[in-house]
Parts: C-alpha cells; sequence; structure tokens
C-alpha cells in the first residue's frame, strides 16, 4: 500500500478507500471510479459501514449463485438477498448475520427443486469471500501515516 492519495483510474488494481467529506460522512471509492457515501447512523442517503457489511454478504451470495440459478430457473429470474443480524452492542460487534435468498423455484420439480438449494448452499459456504471471511474471521491491522 503506498503513501499517496489514491485516484480513480491511477489506483493499483482492486484498490478501495474512503475519502472524508464532511463530519462523520465519507465517500468510499474503487479503482473503477464507483462510489459510496457513508456516514454515522440517520444520515439520509449513506450507508453505515454496517450496512455496507451487510449489503457485502448479500451481494456476494446473489453472485456466486446467479450461474447455478440461471442455468436451472432461466436468465431472466428474479431475485432478492435479505440480510439481518444480531448485534451485541456492549462489544459492538454482530453475532450473526443471517441471510435470506429469495427465488421463485415453483418451475421446478421437487427433486430438482431440493438438490438445487442443496447445491446453493454448498456454493455459498465454499465460494463467498465475504461469507467464509466472516466466518473464519479476519484480523484487521490499521497503519497511521502522514
Amino acid at each position: 500500500m503506498t503513501d499517496e492519495l489514491l485516484t480513480p483510474g491511477q489506483a493499483p488494481a482492486d484498490s478501495v478507500w474512503v475519502e472524508r467529506v464532511g463530519p462523520r460522512e465519507y465517500v468510499g471509492h474503487n479503482d473503477r471510479g464507483a462510489t459510496v457515501r457513508f456516514a454515522g447512523a440517520g444520515v439520509e442517503g449513506a450507508f453505515t459501514p454496517g450496512e455496507v457489511l451487510k449489503l457485502a454478504a448479500a451481494a456476494c451470495t446473489g453472485l456466486v449463485t446467479d450461474k447455478a440459478l440461471a442455468r436451472r430457473v432461466g436468465d431472466d429470474y428474479t431475485a432478492q438477498v435479505q440480510v439481518s443480524t444480531v448485534k451485541d452492542e456492549e462489544n459492538n460487534r454482530y453475532t450473526s448475520v443471517d441471510e435470506r435468498l429469495v427465488v421463485d423455484l415453483s418451475g421446478l420439480d421437487p427433486e430438482a427443486r431440493e438438490r438445487l438449494v442443496a447445491l446453493l448452499h454448498r456454493t455459498i459456504e465454499s465460494q463467498c469471500t465475504v461469507g467464509r471471511t466472516i466466518v473464519a474471521g479476519a484480523e484487521v491491522h490499521a497503519t497511521i501515516t502522514e
């Protein structure tokens, strides 16, 4: 990691960063020019970091299951991944992240549905980097530079 400020187009591949834009407000960036607004709870038009963690888990589940679902129920299927958490306020951490993948599987016979659900569970457990990181735990190291 560099001590220079990152900018889209000049940042190394897979780089992400946040920049302060106001009191308790930041804008997150990636090297491809995408942005997302972060702020404390209750600020309109912004996500909290905890909400983004939940969104990352949901998006990861959606992305890793996409091909299997499209192959079995059609490319135009609709799905929603809903996420809820249980928070330990005293320790300021989530103790549980619960996902619900909502998708119409009514066009499948019961046996095909059962096989697909089992495949989706295996796929999520083995392929979702975000979920696997949450389950395994990851060390976070902060360095302060000038």
